[in-house]
């Protein structure tokens, strides 16, 4: 079967936050980062066949984007190539899943991967499509496909591939902040690689919060933790202080060790993603992740993401059913460079100012 929305209320969500599928993706999430405390993103972790395959289809994702360029639109907002990209993807992911995942699931696994990779019609992404990848791996583990002995890998290798992954779309084709402004992830598109990232770092006896403020060390430790790679990431695309262009994660710097901040970061992740009608009146339940909202089912807009009638952000009632559209920074990088709309490729990585 299909996943289909079932939060489409207030009271939706509410009875989402209280049910057994809510506390099992929570259990899920603490489960995986739990296995990579301590670990380094360098460090040798031997890949079963599962994670093997996994590593093969985000390959198979990334040629997909190699094979898909930008095109040229002089437009600062998402290229229209990544919905050639995403229907490549939709129609191939069966394929690519057969061997991986049993015939009569594939259907529902490969919703919940495609939707991973942004919102086709909007070209946008934000931490709700960076969840979907988590619920992917959820059903993965639900069908006894992985195990916890994988989850080191999972994360390690799987999970940090995929963000390699939507970099480069993020890159290609300037997806947009899903919410007008990216407002919950940490940078402008995820939050996951910063609550793993912290998980690395719990029991590091010398590197603090506050070193994230040191660029010798941002330089020196961002091939091993996540982290600190997620921050210089940032840090290499927008000039400017921290406090400036990305105040939580200044605000963060400030905590006193690494397990306060992953422990908020898993309270904020409940309060700031899950917890949020914006987000999860997108997401999907099927068999496999199971929930039944009370809400009567509503016309869908078209673009995938439900009816007219559905909450926003603050800031996204208008003119857009799901939001303000806000150009990438790598959009904006690119109008700023000599050739006034420059293939995406070719500006993301030059900083930009916060403003």
């Amino acid at each position: 079967m299909i996943p289909v929305r079932q939060i489409l209320s207030p009271d939706d969500l509410e009875r989402y936050l209280e049910s057994p599928a809510c506390t099992e993706l929570i259990e899920f999430l603490t489960a995986l980062n739990d296995a990579i405390i301590g670990v380094k993103t360098t460090d040798y972790i031997e890949d079963s066949p599962v994670v093997q395959n996994l590593l093969t289809l985000l390959d198979k994702i990334k040629q997909t984007n190699d094979d898909t360029p930008p095109i040229d639109t002089k437009s600062r907002f998402g290229n229209p190539a990544f919905r050639d990209f995403y229907t490549t993807c939709e129609q191939n992911l069966p394929t690519w899943l057969t061997g991986i995942v049993p015939t009569e699931h594939i259907e529902q696994v490969s919703t919940y991967l495609c939707e991973s990779f942004g919102n086709r019609r909007r070209i946008d992404y934000g931490t709700g499509h960076e969840l979907n990848f988590i619920a992917f791996l959820l059903c993965l583990h639900k069908l006894k496909i992985i195990t916890p002995s994988d989850f080191p890998a999972l994360v390690i290798h799987v999970f940090y591939k995929y963000i390699s992954v939507m970099r480069g779309l993020q890159m290609t084709y300037w997806l947009e902040p899903a919410g007008s402004q990216g407002v919950w992830g940490l940078d402008d598109f995820h939050f996951l690689p910063f609550l793993f990232g912290s998980g690395q770092l719990r029991t590091h006896k010398h590197l603090k919060p506050k070193s994230i403020h040191n660029k010798e060390i941002l330089e020196e430790f961002s091939p091993s933790y996540m982290y600190f790679e997620c921050v210089r990431f940032v840090m290499s695309i927008k000039t400017g202080s921290l406090r400036w262009h990305s105040p939580m994660i200044d605000d963060i710097s400030g905590a006193k060790s690494w397990e306060k901040v992953n422990l908020g970061l898993f309270k904020m992740f409940r309060v700031e993603v899950i917890g949020k009608l914006p987000i999860m009146q997108h997401f999907m339940f099927g068999t496999l992740i199971e929930f039944t909202g009370s809400a009567p089912e509503q016309t869908d807009c078209g673009d995938g993401c439900g009816d007219h009638g559905h909450v926003f952000a603050f800031g996204q009632e208008f003119p857009d059913c799901c939001g303000i559209k806000v150009p990438s920074a790598a959009a904006a990088a690119a109008v700023q460079s000599d050739d006034k709309f420059a293939n995406p490729r070719d500006v993301f990585t030059r900083p930009i100012p916060f403003d």
